[in-house]
């Protein structure tokens, strides 16, 4: 895997929808009224590369800085460092102007379906919202429009109307799909879009996802706790652990081969649909550390069954291709 950032140059645009390259984001802690005490390391030195029409999976335990990423590469919040580059444009250099005009075409999917509609507004005001913004369309064909996004979510025309409280919470996630797919996208955030959700409602709405971005051609980075949501909708998953990606590779290759121990952990707590199989469970051990003073060398290494000499003294080189495509940050793939 690259990752330096002069070789961005050199990268297919056509093929290549975001590259994120060294990402960091420290919060302040602040003491007193204006001391600062030190920092949280929320995100640190994340890399990847999202393909036109691609699905990542990001996934970690909560905590490990998976949605502070995805607030980063939409720049609701600023990074503290690093570059990411969509379709050949820099979003970090980008004047709030530009950046403005090209938010229409990176849109996200929130956690919560409750907090991320406005109960004053109904449907029709809420997905219309976008394309009044961005004057994509004129007031007359506007209903037109919402009606047929509606249509496309499973959702009714005549439900424009309505109001956010009106709906369960899968509808409410599909109006908030919707309100994301209106403005014709080229990437989609989805951070935690059916975690909220009743079980039965998860796999509706990650099969409309999935069958969505087949009609409309968009990239999607799926942000997840549990590494089973992700399992068929992603292309490539990506571990986080503590603001580092610790593993990432395709989804069937991480699946059947997980490299990294923390992987190994997360994948032995999915439940087997099999009571006469038994899952050799991996407990780990101890809490995740503080972000605000992480352990030094690996950053795994305080909960780790497979610790080694080098796990605690040194950090383990970034991204090693252990295998073709297939990329583990840990020292026992580091020779």
């Amino acid at each position: 895997m690259e990752n330096s950032a002069p070789k961005l140059a050199n990268l297919n645009h056509q093929d290549t929808k975001l590259v994120v390259r060294n990402l960091k984001k420290y919060f302040p802690v602040k003491q007193g009224l204006f001391g600062i005490r030190g920092y949280v390391h929320a995100v640190e030195d994340v890399s990847f590369t999202l393909k036109k029409g691609e699905t990542l999976g990001l996934v970690g335990e909560s905590g490990c800085g998976k949605t502070t990423t995805g607030l980063c590469i939409l720049r609701l919040i600023e990074p503290t460092d690093g570059i990411i580059i969509f379709e050949g444009m820099n979003l970090l250099e980008m004047p709030k102007r530009e950046l403005r005009s090209l938010r229409k075409r990176i849109q996200v999917v929130f956690q919560d379906p409750y907090a991320s509609l406005n109960p004053r507004m109904s449907v029709a005001e809420i997905i219309g919202r976008g394309p009044k913004v961005h004057h994509l369309s004129e007031e007359k064909g506007l209903k037109d429009l919402v009606a047929d996004i509606l249509r496309k979510v499973g959702m009714k025309p005549e439900h424009m109307s309505r109001y956010p409280h009106q709906f369960s919470g899968g509808q409410r996630q599909r109006i908030g799909i919707a309100r994301a797919l209106v403005l014709n996208p080229d990437l989609i955030i989805a951070d935690e879009p059916v975690s909220a959700l009743d079980v039965s409602v998860q796999a509706q709405v990650l099969n409309l996802l999935s069958d969505l971005q087949k009609d409309f051609q968009f990239s999607m980075i799926m942000i997840a706790h549990d590494l089973s949501v992700v399992k068929y909708i992603s292309d490539t998953i990506a571990v986080m652990y503590l603001g580092k990606i610790l593993e990432i590779a395709p989804s069937k290759v991480l699946y059947e081969e997980p490299l990294h121990p923390y992987t190994r952990a997360l994948l032995s707590a999915i439940p087997i649909p099999e009571p006469n199989l038994a899952s050799k469970r991996i407990l780990l051990e101890g809490d995740v550390p503080s972000p605000i003073n992480p352990p030094h060398g690996c950053s795994f290494h305080s909960r780790c069954f497979n610790i080694g000499k080098k796990c605690r003294p040194e950090i383990p080189p970034s991204l090693i291709e252990a295998s073709p495509n297939h990329h583990v940050a840990c020292h026992l793939y580091d020779s």
